[in-house]
C-alpha cells in the first residue's frame, strides 16, 4: 500500500495486511480528548520525550487507523501483531508523530517537534 508522507500518511503492515495511517485533524482531536490536551502544542509535548507505553501505542495507531478510514476501535488495535512486535509498533508510531509533527532530526529519536 502506498502512503504520501507529504499528506502525513504512513503505510503499515498489521497481522500481515496492509494499512495506511494518518493522523487528521479527527484523530488529533481524538488523541487530544484521550491525553486532556489542551491544543496541538501540549499533544506534540506529550510525544517529544520519547517514551511511549503499550497503552500509547494502541491508542496512536487505532486514531492514526481510524483517520487514514479503517474502521477499527482500540481494542482491535492491542490484539493485533506487527512485524518485529513491540518494537515494530513505536517504530510506526515514531514514523506517524514524525511525518505529522515534524521532528528537529528524525534520525535522533527525539520525538515530535511543536507544530
Amino acid at each position: 500500500m502506498t502512503a504520501n508522507r507529504r499528506r502525513g500518511e504512513v503505510a503499515a503492515t498489521l497481522d500481515g495486511k496492509p494499512y495506511r495511517l494518518c493522523l487528521t485533524l479527527g484523530a488529533l482531536a481524538e488523541l487530544e480528548a484521550a491525553y486532556a490536551a489542551d491544543d496541538l502544542a501540549a499533544l506534540a509535548r506529550r510525544f517529544a520525550g520519547g517514551k511511549l507505553s503499550a497503552r500509547d501505542l494502541i491508542r496512536v495507531t487505532g486514531a492514526g487507523l481510524r483517520g487514514a478510514g479503517n474502521d477499527i476501535c482500540d481494542d482491535a488495535v492491542a490484539h493485533m501483531q506487527a512485524e518485529n512486535g513491540a518494537a515494530g509498533f513505536a517504530a510506526l508510531v515514531a514514523e506517524l508523530l514524525t511525518v505529522t509533527f515534524g521532528a528537529a532530526d528524525a534520525g535522533s529519536g527525539a520525538g515530535p517537534a511543536n507544530p
